[in-house]
């Protein structure tokens, strides 16, 4: 098998693994449905990933990475921090525009205690780039002071994520848009 076989592989494996992982967290990470959702043999994905922590691990750790990639693009078109920090919340929107599925940081934070340690860092890593991005969008923007920043960008990640779980939880879309809106109003998130 080619090197660019075996990448297209482990991407729809992946893809695939998000998927499931948004849908029904760690837990139900299936690896026989992943296979058969996938086109190959479950045996196969062992091929790829060593175990189901280490796929776990990787899509987390794809998951952060692309969520970096998608902050900092938001950040590079709007040009203006405070337009990047008003569309933030459509980030978390996605997940919920997609089958009602949930930020796969925050499903696995739900499963934190029956994670493997390797997969706990890749969580962890995605609730820092969040944090670390609304720190420095909100110090950008002149909402709050260096001092500041990360205690509301801590504020902020929580209240949006918690906004989409009671928004999947009623399988509602415009309750996530509603408490997006509330937390305008209350000052929570700038403008």
């Amino acid at each position: 098998m080619t090197d660019q076989a075996v990448a297209s592989s482990s991407d729809r494996i992946l893809a695939a693994a998000t998927r499931m992982a948004q849908a029904h967290g760690y837990g139900g990470l299936n690896i026989r449905e992943l296979a058969q959702d996938v086109g190959i043999k479950a045996a196969s994905i062992y091929h790829h990933f060593a175990s189901k922590a280490d796929l776990a691990a990787a899509v987390a750790r794809r998951y952060y990475e692309d969520a970096a990639a998608a902050l900092e693009a938001l950040s590079a078109t709007s040009g203006d921090p405070l337009v990047s920090l008003h569309r933030y919340p459509e980030t978390f929107r996605k997940s919920l525009e997609c089958d009602n599925r949930m930020c796969l940081s925050s499903f696995m934070a739900a499963e934190y205690d029956d994670l493997p340690e390797v997969v706990r860092k890749e969580v962890q890593a995605f609730a820092d780039v969040n944090v670390a991005w609304l720190s420095k969008s909100l110090e950008a923007a002149g909402v709050v002071t260096a001092e500041g920043a990360r205690e509301r960008a801590c504020a902020i990640y929580a209240a949006i994520a918690g906004a989409q779980l009671m928004a999947r939880g009623r399988a509602d879309i415009a309750l996530f848009d509603t408490l997006i809106s509330s937390y305008r109003t209350v000052g929570l998130l700038p403008g």
